[in-house]
């Protein structure tokens, strides 16, 4: 979800600044795009496909989890020259090395899954155990590198509890860069520079 905020607030922020300018909006030119398609494929094919989940073993799930994880890297490290990848590259980096540290899966704490599990739900996840597609329950001190782990939430008022981690704030911030930056005198029309 912080995602998604952060694309949609960046391409309206660019798309406001290059109004303002009189010019229209380009979206940056992004190379290898496919790679970022391929990267989510597992990840819609387990959470959007019905019985897949059910199918799919943890091991093959941490295997493509972390495979996606890789693709990802790679889409960022190919578009590193662009306004705000470097931001995004390491958020995918610090999401890698906490999913890699735990088992391929992305740790979230008991404490912080009640913010958006019932308790009833809750009880019959086992620690350790897979919550949704890349979450696995584990207490703090069972986590490694538990500071990149889903622990942040959004505000208690907020109707949509989901959790993240500082890797996705990283990503989220070089997404709005990204999308939200605002082109420097060579990349102006011919006609303003005249």
């Amino acid at each position: 979800m912080i995602l998604l905020i952060a694309v949609l607030a960046g391409f309206t922020t660019g798309m406001v600044v290059m109004w303002a300018r009189r010019q229209s909006y380009r979206p940056p030119d992004l190379q290898y795009i496919w790679l970022v398609f391929l990267a989510y494929l597992p990840q819609f094919a387990i959470l959007y496909i019905p019985g897949i989940r059910q199918q799919v073993s943890d091991l093959w799930a941490a295997v493509l989890l972390t495979a996606s994880q890789l693709l990802l890297l790679g889409f960022a490290w190919l578009n590193r020259k662009l306004p705000g990848m470097l931001i995004l590259l390491l958020g995918a980096a610090l999401n890698f090395a906490v999913m890699t540290a735990n088992g391929g899966f992305m740790p979230i704490s008991p404490q912080t899954a009640s913010r958006f599990l019932t308790r009833e739900e809750l009880n019959e996840i086992s620690l350790g155990e897979r919550i949704g597609i890349k979450d696995i329950l584990l207490e703090p001190q069972d986590t490694r590198f538990e500071i990149l782990a889903d622990r942040f939430l959004p505000p208690a008022w907020s109707t949509y509890q989901v959790a993240f981690s500082l890797g996705d704030v990283f990503l989220a911030a070089g997404v709005f860069w990204l999308l939200a930056r605002v082109p420097g005198k060579d990349t102006l029309p011919e006609r303003i520079l005249i």
